[in-house]
């Protein structure tokens, strides 16, 4: 999971900060909103599709400042209570926070040929 987030950050402004580098090495990533105050709450689920894809994130987001908005906050990583894409889809399937905006869901990816990057529907019910 991705620490210390500037609350300020949108699920797109996180996506296209961490694919600068890393598009293509995770299938979901959740950050988790507070509709109160519509930001977010400082964290985020990832999922990489590899073990060895954890470094090179970790190398390149660990201890970073958050470069939009003049965040003082520095992000931090760590594992997850939660691991695995198949166990994150099963916590969050049924959460009451898939009847929330669909901008606040859980994002799922499909990897394909070419470093092609698929979004997906989230499953729940």
């Amino acid at each position: 999971m991705i620490k210390n987030i500037s609350n300020k950050y949108t699920s797109k402004m996180l996506l296209a900060a961490i694919d600068e580098h890393h598009r293509g090495t995770y299938d979901f990533i959740y950050l988790p909103i507070d509709f109160k105050n519509k930001c977010n709450v400082g964290y985020a689920f990832i999922n990489m599709t590899d073990p060895s894809l954890i470094v090179p994130f970790y190398h390149a987001f660990n201890g970073k400042k958050w470069e939009k908005f003049n965040s003082e906050k520095v992000a931090s990583l760590a594992y997850a209570r939660i691991q695995g894409k198949a166990a994150l889809i099963a916590h969050f399937q049924n959460s009451s926070l898939m009847n929330e905006d669909k901008r606040a869901r859980p994002i799922l990816f499909t990897l394909m040929v070419l470093m092609l990057v698929i979004r997906c529907p989230f499953p729940w019910v």
